[in-house]
């Protein structure tokens, strides 16, 4: 029970995320409102952390077997993208660097707060 409770409080702020998305007229994907709605929530203790981190480390677990549609999806294309494969290849490649050093700074800033703010409780 405690499991559909938890998966029940993510899809909840999923569809919320939607909602978002078809309100707000921006070129934003409903997923990105819905992960900012979750990190508002935990970070604000709106949402305690064990509400939802069972089900979310399943969920992350489970994660690769979610590319396996898109790579299928990128086989079945092959004859769209093989006049493009280089740019394509290094878009990918120049990308997913970026992504992973925003991720990166990111995590860090939050990991420093995290200890800041532990810190300054302990005083």
């Amino acid at each position: 029970m405690k499991y559909i409770r938890q998966f029940t409080i993510i899809l909840f702020i999923s569809l919320v995320g939607e909602i978002i998305h078809l309100l707000v007229p921006l070129p934003v994907p409903a997923s990105i409102y819905g992960l900012l709605l979750m990190l508002i929530g935990l970070r604000k203790k709106w949402i305690p952390l064990e509400a939802v981190e069972e089900v979310s480390i399943f969920l992350i677990d489970i994660m690769p077997l979610m590319f396996i549609p898109a790579a299928v999806g990128l086989l079945d294309s092959w004859g769209v993208l093989r006049p493009i494969l280089i740019p394509f290849l290094v878009i990918t490649l120049f990308s997913t660097i970026i992504v992973m050093v925003i991720t990166g700074k990111v995590t860090q800033r939050f990991i420093k707060n995290d200890r800041n703010g532990k810190a300054e409780k302990n005083e």
